[in-house]
């Protein structure tokens, strides 16, 4: 049988190549159905459609997005997975402008190993920085 630190790496390397794939339903078939993500201060997405619209946004805003993985570890009966985010804001009313942002998800993953809820945290005041024209 894996360890639990494994199995959450593959979860993690996985989640993180939905985040590149501009498939925003593929990023929330890594939820449980009523799983629920949250990005900073703003309201839970709760279920899979509302979480496939908040991955839509950032794939949308920027079409040339890249998520890599900096690192995920156990912290008690959570994982904590580390990210850093690419890319340009070419969408629709976007800057052009390239940011660099990174950031990390708490994760309470799931008997059926599925995230059942994550809270998300980046600098907003950095990110929106980056945009400034």
């Amino acid at each position: 049988m894996l360890d639990k630190a494994k199995i959450i790496r593959a979860l993690a390397e996985a989640y993180t190549a939905a985040w590149c794939s501009q498939n925003a339903a593929r990023v929330a078939s890594f939820y449980e159905d009523t799983g629920s993500l949250r990005v900073n201060d703003d309201p839970p997405a709760v279920g899979r459609t509302a979480i496939t619209e908040v991955a839509q946004g950032f794939m949308t805003a920027f079409p040339d997005m890249k998520v890599s993985l900096d690192d995920v570890r156990m912290q008690d009966d959570r994982a904590v997975y580390h990210w850093t985010l690419t890319g340009t804001n070419n969408g629709p009313g976007g800057t052009g402008r390239a940011i660099r942002i990174s950031g990390c998800e708490e994760w309470q993953v799931g008997a059926n190993g599925l995230i059942a809820n994550s809270r998300g945290h980046f600098d907003s005041d950095d990110y929106r920085h980056q945009l400034e024209l």
